[in-house]
């Protein structure tokens, strides 16, 4: 599989303090998206509470963990410092 050029990818950035992460994503998503949040499916079926807890209890930052699942037409990758990256699938 060959890699995105990198003007396909986007970079964002979450509020890790953020009371939930996913809600931050699907209105991220919808802004690009051009639609409202209530027109995407829902972010549980994707991440179930996952982005909750890799903000609220995060582990070490030497541990440079991330999270990678699909939603709506993007890959979407969260670090624990809160950058997000989307590649559009669809």
């Amino acid at each position: 599989m060959s890699e995105m050029p990198e003007s396909e990818i986007l970079h964002r950035e979450v509020d890790t303090d953020a009371t939930n992460p996913a809600v931050e994503i699907a209105e991220l998503v919808a802004k690009l998206e051009g639609k409202d949040t209530t027109e995407l499916s829902t972010m549980y079926e994707c991440v179930d509470g996952v982005l909750d807890n890799l903000f609220s209890n995060p582990p070490k930052p030497d541990a440079q963990m991330q999270i990678k699942f699909s939603y709506e037409t993007y890959r979407i990758t969260i670090e624990q410092n809160g950058t997000v990256r989307l590649v559009k699938t669809g």
